[in-house]
């Protein structure tokens, strides 16, 4: 079964066209542009020949109020019934470690925006999130993320907890992170399959997750600001682990 859905913003289309032009269904173009970026993604648009029409600004607006689209939206088929699972990601063959960013209930899509570009960045294999009390990939998430949310794979899982215990007796090293830890990144020895914990805004890591956790450690932060974006602090880490690979 398949379905519309609604992206916008040209680096999100531009990356659905390299990785999959055969999911977008059509495209929609501002006609007053005329720029290097609108010459650019109608030369992509021609060559996968894919549907495209040019708009005003009122009928792009009727599909993402609200929003930044930048003069141009897609709809792309979704397919609903075809998802990737934890065990997907882990029984696929690897030829280095995993290394997984799992995500405790986020819910600012900007947030999550910014942690897909930031996956994409440090080889992140996938982002891990809970289905409940956290945003999921919207079409604001996919903006954000600048073409992050389509090579970044994206499970979402009813009981992050099992998920998180199913990771470790498949030889994955679970860290966390917590501003209130003894231990700072720079004191980690990281090795191995590797998936890094993130909590929620001004919350933190839920108290099942953190005591599941194999270690715990903090970022060392050297001025007067308390707390960092959690976007931030996942690509501090993750540039901490891939370093030390």
């Amino acid at each position: 079964m398949s379905a519309e859905k609604i992206i916008y913003g040209f680096h999100s289309i531009t990356s659905l066209i390299r990785i999959d032009p055969f999911s977008i269904k059509e495209i929609f173009i501002d006609e007053y542009r005329t720029d290097g970026r609108v010459s650019d993604l109608m030369k992509l648009i021609e060559t996968h020949k894919i549907k495209y029409h040019l708009s005003n600004k009122q009928r792009l607006d009727g599909f993402v109020p609200s929003q930044k689209h930048q003069g141009v939206v897609a709809k792309t088929f979704e397919v609903k019934d075809k998802y990737i699972t934890i065990e997907d990601i882990v029984e696929a063959d690897q030829l280095e470690p995993l290394l997984l960013l799992i995500l405790d209930g986020i819910e600012d899509p900007h947030n999550l925006g910014a942690c897909f570009r930031v996956a994409d960045a440090m080889g992140v294999n996938a982002i891990v999130c809970p289905k409940d009390n956290a945003v999921g990939l919207n079409s604001t998430v996919r903006k954000v993320a600048s073409g992050g949310a389509e090579s970044i794979p994206f499970v979402v899982v009813t009981n992050l907890a099992r998920t998180i215990r199913y990771l470790k007796d498949n030889d994955v090293f679970i860290y966390g992170t917590d501003d209130q830890s003894n231990k700072s990144l720079n004191q980690i020895n990281f090795n191995g399959s590797i998936a890094l914990i993130m909590g929620s805004e001004g919350k933190g890591m839920r108290r099942l997750t953190k005591e599941l956790c194999d270690d715990i450690f903090s970022i060392p932060m050297l001025g007067q600001v308390e707390s960092l974006n959690v976007s931030v602090a996942s690509g501090i880490c993750l540039y901490e682990i891939n370093r030390q690979k």
